[in-house]
């Protein structure tokens, strides 16, 4: 299962009708090898979930993930920090062993 809190879910509504993006538009997260920890998150706006990706909803934002992202993401809970000090979004992954000091990257 993936977990968005109240915050992220409100931030991803905010960011479809900033970009133009419909309504039903999903959040796509994804796992790409790369970054200073050995993997990086990849975020992005799509319409149509495959048949292999996974679902999840949480306060009327939904996140769609592909099956090989979710063997890295499952458990994770996205939130938004925002305000002076605030980092944007925030990944707690419990599969993380390592992350980098940007919080956008980590390792298994």
């Amino acid at each position: 299962m993936i977990q968005l809190t109240q915050s992220a879910a409100s931030k991803i509504q905010q960011l479809k009708s900033e970009d133009g993006a419909p309504t039903e538009a999903l959040l796509r997260v994804k796992v790409k090898k790369g970054g200073c920890s050995g993997f990086s998150y990849k975020m992005e706006f799509d319409q149509q979930p495959s048949d292999q990706d996974k679902v999840f909803e949480s306060y009327g934002a939904k996140v769609v993930v592909d099956s090989q992202s979710l063997l890295y993401l499952l458990g994770l809970t996205l939130d938004y920090e925002g305000g002076l000090n605030g980092k944007g979004f925030v990944f707690s992954n419990p599969n993380a062993n390592k992350t980098c000091g940007c919080g956008s990257s980590f390792g298994v």
